[in-house]
Order: C-alpha cells, then structure tokens, then sequence
C-alpha cells in the first residue's frame, strides 16, 4: 500500500510540474498576442492614414469628383 501511495505522489508532483510549465507557457503566449494585437492596430492606423493622405485634391482643397 505504501508503495502504489509513493507511486501516486511522484505521479502528482510530475503532473503539477507539467501544469505549472503550462500555465507558464500559455501566459508567455498571451503576453505574444497582446503586443501582436497592439502592432497590428497601430499598422492599421497607419495604413489608414497613408490611404487618406494619398488622395488627389484639386486646387480648392475638395476631391474630385470621381473619388
């Protein structure tokens, strides 16, 4: 009996060591998406401020009128 209880310790401290790499991981991940959420955003911005930037006026400051 001692021993199958010595057997399901070192099991469950194995398994704790497993979760607790994962939970380590997962949070490395999270940490990944959220500055690849922030970047991804400040891309858009940019893109969207180069593309109105980028549209022909005519020389009373208005779009023509095909746009």
């Amino acid at each position: 009996m001692e021993n199958r209880l010595t057997d399901l310790e070192i099991k469950f401290s194995f398994a704790q060591d497993l979760l607790d790499e994962l939970n380590r991981t997962v949070y490395r991940q999270q940490q990944q998406i959220d500055l690849l959420q922030q970047e991804m955003r400040l891309l858009q911005d940019q893109v969207q401020h180069a593309s109105q930037d980028q549209r022909p006026m005519n020389l009373g400051g208005e779009l023509p009128p095909h746009y």
